[in-house]
């Protein structure tokens, strides 16, 4: 049998693991439930994967973020792993075709959205696969603790009832001491175990800046910082706008959000992530799986609405260990914008019955029935239709999810596909137009495992390539699927519903005091804890986040702008302490890191560094400082 590390080797590249990985994963292959808490880019899937290539059977991996699942899935295959995603975006042949592939054990890894948990059939149908480990990401979805609580996550404990000696392994980025022992509770360890990494950053410096006019203050810290950036608002058209403004500055910048074509977003982000597009300005949507270690500055135009998300994209800027800054932009108007936030996620409760209703006659779905479907939501005509204004309509959908009336799955993006239905022989015995045929010519020029499985394509690709328009590539596409030569399934955008219970007369509507009442106070603590992280002046910025995950918090971080302050105010004495931690520090830093670190001149610095080089604490080589063991 395989040792992990000649696993990573083989599949991936790597020598050795990263903190905690691999304790984890001794921890799976000893068959012990287990609680990983890995900060974003500390590599929560090699602590599956790699025990997946050991373990003899299947292991199964419920995850909400179905481009995330996608995106895994390709990434497995280009290294010969075999992996397979089943989710509400799939056509029926496609399921069969992924379960089949499990059932003959052409596949290690299974890819599920918690939506298909909802079906009793679907989880009697995949009762008889050889499940060797239950992987659970983005596990504080299953905690109502939790900042992004997911209704369809609690029946994945049921997947414990049917693979009873498989271990669980749960993965989340932020957790708070409540969410981690909810999330055991919820899974039925037998036996609490969390493993984690630290909340501390030690190479990223935590910033507030104060502008009403934020456009200047972003311009200010984009060209005092150099290397990638991301640029962090709520709302799609600010991204456009924001990513305008900053090319008309002469700065290199795109903007990117969940509503763009697939091809869009694949563009933009190689772009980025070939440092071609230095500020990529977006929505919560970018960052997910996307693994760019040089990030130099996360910026947040827009307050959070909590720690737990503020973490998780703050923590994408200096995964390199290289000193990296993340810096929020607020106005005073922030503090009442957060207020109405607030208020809009918890609309009145009659209103939320008649959002339920109005969806239920938006569906043509009778009262009495509805139970285990699934249908697409156009949720923008739906609002148009009915005159709703948007955001407390969403957080009222959200609200009858948690209270088991619905389960609202907001735009699940899927790319256009293609597979073979007919044989290679019998494709000459097809009568087509002549648009058609240049289509089916250039699919089996371009595209390999036609005929296996379905294989994503590029309607603007084709269209290049065969001097097509994309309506006319569209149509050719529909020919040959209607001739039966292959299964087409165009991409599209848009939210489901799936209907947990028969649909209700809106007086039978309750909404329990856990989902309303509780879980309002409980994002009211959130949002006075990102209150105080913005705009507090006398803490130290990386010891709130630490105090507010649970850890214990030392004299400062000596990183954020308030440590920054104090530095000027320190004496002599405490500034060598500080340039024995800098410098102590892996690989050292340069003697212009230092000294912006401490709020001096390089001039000021190098007075310390000779006393200090004096006593044979430091080394000093060209303008890298190192300390001395």
């Amino acid at each position: 049998m395989p040792t992990p590390e000649e696993i990573l080797e083989q599949h991936w590249g790597y020598t050795s693991f990263r903190p905690r990985q691999r304790e984890i994963i001794d921890c799976v292959l000893a068959g012990r439930d287990t609680l990983g808490l890995l900060p974003t880019g500390g590599g929560k899937s090699i602590t599956f994967q790699v025990p997946a290539l050991i373990l003899h059977g299947l292991t199964i991996v419920v995850t909400p973020l179905i481009s995330l699942m996608k995106d895994q899935v390709d990434n497995l295959q280009s290294r010969d792993i075999r992996a397979v995603a089943l989710h509400s975006g799939l056509s029926r042949s496609e399921h069969k075709l992924g379960l089949d592939r499990c059932r003959l054990g052409k596949a290690k890894i299974l890819y599920l959205s918690p939506e298909k948990l909802q079906s009793a059939s679907f989880l009697n149908i995949i009762s008889s696969l050889d499940v060797s480990l239950i992987v659970v990401d983005e596990a504080h979805c299953i905690s109502q603790w939790g900042y992004d609580f997911r209704p369809s996550y609690l029946k994945i404990a049921e997947l414990r009832h049917i693979y009873p000696k498989a271990p669980v392994l749960a993965l989340t980025a932020s957790a708070t001491p409540d969410v981690t022992k909810d999330i055991m509770e919820r899974l039925e360890f037998k036996l609490p175990n969390v493993l984690a990494r630290s909340f501390a950053r030690d190479n990223l410096s935590y910033v507030a800046r104060y502008a009403d006019h934020k456009g200047g203050m972003l311009m200010q810290v984009l060209r005092a910082t150099s290397g990638s950036a991301i640029v962090y608002v709520r709302s799609r058209k600010r991204t456009r706008e924001i990513a305008q403004f900053l090319a008309n500055e002469g700065i290199s910048a795109d903007f990117y959000h969940a509503g763009l074509p697939v091809e869009e977003k694949n563009e933009k982000q190689n772009s980025w992530k070939s440092s071609e597009t230095r500020v990529m300005v977006a929505t919560n949507a970018f960052g997910m799986g996307i693994d760019k270690p040089d990030v130099r500055v996360v910026v947040h135009m827009d307050i959070p609405m909590g720690l737990e998300e503020y973490y998780q994209e703050a923590g994408r800027a200096g995964r390199d260990g290289k000193p990296a800054y993340a810096v929020m932009i607020a106005s005073q108007y922030d503090k009442s914008s957060l207020t109405r936030r607030l208020n809009e996620a918890f609309p009145p409760k009659d209103f939320i019955k008649r959002v339920y209703e109005l969806a239920g006659n938006f569906l043509d779905v009778a009262v009495g029935c509805g139970y285990g479907m699934v249908y697409e939501f156009n949720f923008t005509i739906f609002c148009e239709r009915f005159q709703l204004p948007p955001t407390p309509t969403r957080n009222a959908l959200l609200i009858l999810s948690h209270a088991g009336y619905i389960d609202y799955v907001d735009e699940v993006s899927t790319r256009s596909r293609v597979m073979m239905l007919c044989s290679k022989e019998e494709l000459y015995s097809l009568r087509l137009n002549q648009e058609a045929d240049s289509v089916l010519q250039l699919l089996l020029r371009t595209y390999t495992g036609l005929f296996a499985d379905y294989v994503y394509i590029s309607e603007p690709l084709i269209s290049m390539r065969t001097g097509l328009c994309e309506e006319d590539v569209y149509q050719a596409l529909l020919a040959l699927n209607r001739e039966h030569a292959l299964s087409y399934v165009p991409r599209t955008s848009t939210p489901y519903i799936v209907y947990t219970t028969s649909r209700e007369e809106p007086r039978y509507i309750s909404i329990p005091k856990s989902v309303y009442e509780d879980q309002q106070k409980r994002l009211k603590r959130r949002v006075e804890a990102m209150r105080e992280f913005v705009y507090c002046t006398d803490k130290c910025r990386g010891n709130m986040l630490l105090s507010y995950f649970g850890e214990e918090t030392g004299k400062g971080c000596g990183l954020c702008d308030f440590c920054r302050a104090q530095h000027r105010k320190a004496p002599s004495s405490d500034i060598y302490e500080q340039i024995l931690r800098i410098a102590g520090q892996p690989g050292g830093h340069t003697v212009n890191y230092i000294a912006r670190q401490l709020s001096i001149t390089p001039q000021q610095l190098v007075s310390h560094l000779r006393r200090l080089m004096d006593e044979n604490k430091i080394c000093v080589d060209g303008m890298q400082v190192t300390k001395n063991d």
